[in-house]
């Protein structure tokens, strides 16, 4: 069975990696080791509950225990379960490939009891977060390079084997003697060889296990952060990817979903729109601003920048201007019209913009932002016009990584906001997975009714 298994979820792996030419997001892959009854499941259990708006699932090493034969059932009390042999580490670096690069897998269902996995095995689908726990996953070096962080929870060995009697007796219905012969005999020795050398490969020691909520919370903050930055956030310093939650995500899947009727695209669309101007606008300066309240307090805050306008790229720019209305009053809009002409050519050919734009700062409103040729045509107007580089903040809905690489590179000044990037582009350089023609959707338009294709 076991063999199969293993089979089975290597040619998944092989197949899902021939399919996949472009990497997408990978999932934050954290280990959780440390002695038995340390207070690994604890410290897991509450890291994910911290993280109640992120996907986030839970694979236990001793799922992957291998089932013992009849003979080794004959003597299961001379059998070592904290050796690294113990555990079938070719099936669970294959589960985890498999979570990693964004598929659902099938975990086997071990049976402490019994000591054998059981027929069945339960479904893990892909997340945003995916926690390793057991007492030997920082022992190998192949399980320890999937992980992103690396945890060890370090708990006194009196207080690991009182509660290591208690779980066993109660939760596995051993006796008290088995559990003390057991310890002295193989989970000590084990502990001493195998376990606790891992600890220098730890990220993070946690003392005291789950009775340390600082170390917790410093934890869950850390995730947070690296949750929130796409790899190209760590190359390009001027990219600003909202952080995304369950609304952002539910939003995102409604619009993508080719079945959402148009009322429904326009209602998602203009609420991630929204989401994103409010992100930009938090990029503006503001002076610091002192008033007083109907109670007679005063009360320090700031004033927003006034030297502003928005710049949409027609025609799928113009859908983003009611968000930028509705977060600021009697703002104005200026336009810019290119065509494109093939994959990389570009041609302006309409433009209206404020005669004082180089006197405001610039958002640039384009929602989908593919190949990056308009983009670069659109905020080179800008900068022609007086525009100081430093001065345009660009809002996206979407990325795609080779658009962001074009413009990063030319305006390394230029702020970019975006609510997610893509995998990439298409043969057709059509984002994917994308959401379609934007402009298409949002304005109930189709191919035959265009008069100008716009440019990504």
């Amino acid at each position: 069975m076991e063999s199969q298994m293993v089979s089975e979820l290597t040619n998944g792996v092989q197949n899902h990696l021939s399919l996949q030419s472009v990497p997408g997001k990978q999932p934050f892959i954290i280990g959780v080791a440390g002695g038995t009854a340390s207070g690994k499941t604890t410290v897991c259990n509450m890291i994910i509950s911290q993280l109640h708006d992120q996907r986030v699932v839970l694979v236990n090493q001793d799922s992957f225990y291998h089932s013992l034969s009849e003979e080794k059932l004959k003597n299961v009390h001379e059998y070592n379960f904290d050796h690294p042999d113990a555990f079938n580490t070719e099936l669970l670096l294959s589960c985890m490939e498999i979570l990693r690069h964004g598929e659902a897998v099938k975990i086997p269902d071990y049976d402490f009891k019994t000591h054998k996995s059981s027929p069945s095995v339960y479904k893990v689908n892909p997340a945003d977060v995916i926690i390793l726990e057991g007492i030997l996953v920082l022992h190998d070096s192949r399980v320890r390079d999937l992980m992103n962080m690396k945890i060890f929870v370090d708990t006194d060995s009196d207080v690991r084997l009182a509660r290591r009697i208690q779980r066993d007796t109660v939760e596995r219905g051993r006796n008290i003697q088995n559990v003390l012969d057991q310890y002295a005999k193989f989970v000590k020795p084990s502990f001493d060889e195998f376990v606790l050398p891992s600890k220098k490969y730890a990220d993070i020691i946690i003392p005291r296990g789950g009775d340390n909520d600082v170390a917790i919370d410093l934890i869950v903050q850390h995730i947070r952060l690296k949750l929130g930055q796409h790899d190209l956030c760590k190359i390009y310093p001027n990219i600003f990817v909202i952080h995304s939650t369950f609304q952002i995500r539910g939003m995102h899947t409604l619009i993508r979903d080719s079945l959402t009727t148009k009322h429904d695209f326009v209602f998602y669309s203009d609420r991630l729109i929204c989401l994103v101007v409010e992100h930009g606008l938090g990029h503006l300066p503001f002076t610091e601003k002192q008033v007083t309240t109907p109670t007679g307090s005063v009360y320090s805050g700031v004033d927003f920048c006034k030297r502003l306008c928005g710049v949409s790229v027609i025609r799928s720019g113009e859908s983003m201007e009611n968000a930028l209305r509705a977060c600021c009053k009697g703002i104005k809009i200026g336009k810019i019209l290119i065509h494109r002409e093939g994959d990389n050519g570009q041609q302006l050919i309409y433009e209206k913009l404020p005669t004082d734009i180089s006197e405001r700062h610039v958002l640039l409103l384009d929602p989908i932002l593919g190949t990056g040729n308009s983009a670069v045509q659109a905020i080179n107007l800008l900068i022609r016009k007086g525009v100081p580089e430093s001065n345009i903040i660009f809002l996206n809905l979407i990325q795609a990584p080779q658009g962001v690489h074009v413009v990063c590179k030319r305006f390394p000044r230029l702020k970019i906001v975006t609510s997610e990037i893509e995998i990439g582009l298409n043969e057709d350089f059509r984002v994917v997975p994308g959401m379609g023609e934007f402009g298409d959707r949002y304005f109930g338009t189709d191919d035959d009714e265009r008069q100008v294709v716009i440019g990504s």
